[in-house]
This record gives C-alpha cells, sequence and structure tokens, in this order.
C-alpha cells in the first residue's frame, strides 16, 4: 500500500471513535496508524493497561477487529498461542489461510518490565507476530509509578522529587537492543509524529518469517505534564534532541531512519513538567550527566 495521507483517507477505520483516552493520549494515535498500515485481517492482543482500559469498558469494545484481553505479563504467550492455533487450522485445512496477521499492543511496564520473560520466550520459539510497546514511559494507568522506561531524572510518583532523590536515579533499559540480541529478523523505534515512518516499519514488520518487534514513543500528558495539544510536537522534539532516535534494524544491520540537527536536552526537559526540577541551578551536574549519556547512547548508534 501506497502510504499517502489521500489513499489512506479512503481506509475504513479499525479503532472506533468514542474511546475513553485521555485528550492528547498518544496511544489510540499510534494504534490507528499501525492497524492502517497492514492490509491483511488482523487478531489483536492487549494485555492490562491503559489501551485496555479506554477501548473495552464493558459491555464496550472500540476494536473492529478479533481482540484478546490477556493478564499484564503474557500478551507475548497469548498471541504467540493464537498464532499457533491459526497455522494448525490452515494445515488441517479447517481454514483458509488469508494470511493473517497477529499483532500485540502493550504498555512499556508490559514490556520493558512484567512481560519481558514471556516476550523473549515467544520470539526464541518464533511465532510470527508484531509487538507494538506503546512507551509512555512509566505505569500510567495505575498511577505514574516509574518502570524500567522511564528516563533518569524524571518525576514519578515512585520516584518523587524531594531532598533525598530528584527524580528517577537509574537510566531506562535499552528494549529494542534486547530484543535485536533475541536475532529477530526485524526490530524498530518510531514515533508516531513520523507517521510515514512509523507505518513502513508496520509494514516491512508484518512481512517478515518470524517475530518483530517495534518500541514507539507515547507521549502522555497527564504523566509527562504538559499540555494536551503539544502530544505530536513533543514526538518530534524527542527525535529532534536524540532523545528517541528512529532506527530500525534488519537482519542484524543496523540503519537509522533519522538525523536531526540535535538540539539539546534542555529543550526537552523544559517541555514537560515531570522534568521542571531539572532546571534548577543546584541540578545543573543531573542534566550535565543526563546529556553525557544521551550523547553516548548516540554516537554509539552511529557507529
Amino acid at each position: 500500500m501506497a502510504l499517502s495521507l489521500k489513499q489512506l483517507s479512503t481506509k475504513g477505520e479499525l479503532l472506533a471513535p468514542g474511546h475513553r483516552a485521555c485528550a492528547g493520549c498518544a496511544e489510540t494515535i499510534i494504534v490507528r496508524q499501525v492497524l492502517q498500515a497492514i492490509d491483511y485481517p488482523v487478531v489483536v492482543a492487549v494485555p492490562t493497561g491503559c489501551l485496555e482500559v479506554v477501548t473495552t469498558p464493558y459491555p464496550y469494545t472500540s476494536w473492529f477487529v478479533p481482540w484478546i484481553h490477556s493478564a499484564f505479563e503474557n500478551s507475548a504467550s497469548t498471541i504467540a498461542g493464537a498464532e499457533t492455533m491459526y497455522r494448525s487450522l490452515v494445515k488441517q485445512g479447517k481454514i483458509e489461510d488469508r494470511g493473517t496477521k497477529f499483532v500485540v499492543f502493550a504498555g512499556d511496564g508490559a514490556t520493558y518490565d512484567i512481560g519481558l520473560q514471556f516476550l523473549s520466550g515467544a520470539v526464541e520459539r518464533g511465532h510470527r507476530f508484531l509487538y507494538v510497546c506503546l512507551n509512555n514511559e512509566a505505569y500510567m494507568n495505575t498511577g505514574i509509578q516509574r518502570s524500567s522506561a522511564t528516563p533518569m531524572g524524571a518525576w514519578t510518583t515512585t520516584s518523587p522529587v524531594g531532598e533525598v532523590i530528584v527524580g528517577k536515579k537509574e537510566n531506562r533499559k535499552d528494549i529494542t537492543a534486547i530484543m535485536v540480541a533475541h536475532n529477530i529478523p526485524y526490530a524498530a523505534q518510531a514515533a508516531p509524529h513520523a507517521w510515514r515512518d512509523l507505518m513502513t516499519k508496520v509494514q516491512k514488520a508484518v512481512e517478515v518469517d518470524g517475530p518483530s518487534f517495534i518500541d514507539v514513543l507515547s507521549p502522555c500528558q497527564r504523566g509527562w505534564r504538559y499540555e494536551t495539544e503539544e502530544t505530536i510536537s513533543l514526538s518530534k522534539l524527542a527525535a529532534d534532541t536524540c532523545i528517541w532516535p528512529l532506527y530500525e534494524v534488519v537482519d542484524g544491520v543496523w540503519k537509522l531512519n533519522y538525523r536531526p540537527k540535535k538540539k539539546p536536552i534542555t529543550e526537552w526537559f523544559k517541555s514537560q513538567g515531570r522534568f521542571s526540577h531539572l532546571l534548577r541551578p543546584e541540578n545543573k551536574h543531573l542534566v550535565e550527566e543526563i546529556q553525557g549519556v544521551v550523547d553516548k547512547e548516540w554516537e554509539r548508534l552511529l557507529r
């Protein structure tokens, strides 16, 4: 499918409007982009989290595709079971092979932390599915607690700002590199402002013979503390400051998709209330430390 806005506007929606996501939430934007990029029947699994809560309050649903709710930790196992059953039924001649694709949408808590063992097992077994991490960098659904995707210095309810600590003390986990280390055929990082880049990556991901993984930055106005209309501009700023590089890894070969005129990390901190404390003079050393980490990761990616 050619990725033009005119052609995309003629496609039917697979996620209904009227869901209960917060104003400014990026998750439903990302889901619509992903589903519109796939020109096959789709089965979706979603674990407990923001997306599940806002799209399926009993007895309603916003989904126009077969949809499975799993526990917080095991969406990868759930979709692996569905994919295996589909292949078995096709092999037995009980259903026609229509090229159905299997997709997980899960938050960073369910991906980086609670579900990592299940995800690792499913990709190691080679199940053919696309796993999309909707990465809003904290456990937003349960009260904005830190996850291992939360960046250093960020305020959350479990990494508060005070006399003892100044936000989260640890660097975030590099989940995409962890997935690449599983030798899967396709992995990538993406963001919703770069819609053509994201949707092209989805098209590549669903065509590979095996598991694929895309980590998508998903700005959250409640947890990040910004005005609702700034979601897409913040997505772009993340790429421009190199806090969130856009790249893909195809059969082990790394490719950078966007090389910005790099902006200082302070521009990122100024844009969100969760970082406002870092702009105080007494925290200048922490800003410099975080900038050093971002620079080091960027240079490593370029190499």
